[in-house]
């Protein structure tokens, strides 16, 4: 748990130094209008691809299979969409990453080893125990 939190701490501070220094670079007003474009592209795609995804696991369970790879680009194409509603670069470029079809493959291989890890422990919680 320390590591999400971690996570959740240290992204937001990282995101507003960076947009922080973007604004002087590029301007106040050219950084807003950035975060808005990636915002709404981001929707976009995530939506696009989450469509192509649903069908694919549609098609799977018609055809008596479980949807496994198919779970996995949902799960991404999610996590990726809502990193892209965030405001900020790097959670930009990350929810991108996780969008893309061929980028996705990087954090499907990471997810893929963290269930082994779990399931070769014994864990059975997804990423922390509420008590």
């Amino acid at each position: 748990m320390g590591k999400l939190v971690t996570l959740f701490i240290l992204t937001p501070i990282i995101d507003l130094y960076i947009l922080i220094k973007a604004s002087k670079s590029m301007g106040f007003w050219t950084t807003v209008l950035l975060i808005i474009i990636t915002g709404i592209a981001g929707y976009f795609l995530a939506k696009s691809e989450g469509k192509v995804v649903v069908s694919k696991i549609n098609e799977e369970l018609s055809q008596g299979n479980i949807p496994g790879e198919d779970i996995l680009n949902g799960f991404c194409i999610l996590i990726g969409g809502f990193l892209l509603l965030l405001p900020g670069i790097l959670t930009d470029i990350v929810g991108i990453t996780m969008i893309l079809p061929g980028a996705r493959d990087l954090y499907k291989e990471y997810i893929r080893r963290k269930f082994t890890s779990m399931i070769e422990r014994g864990d059975r919680t997804l990423f922390f125990r509420w008590y």
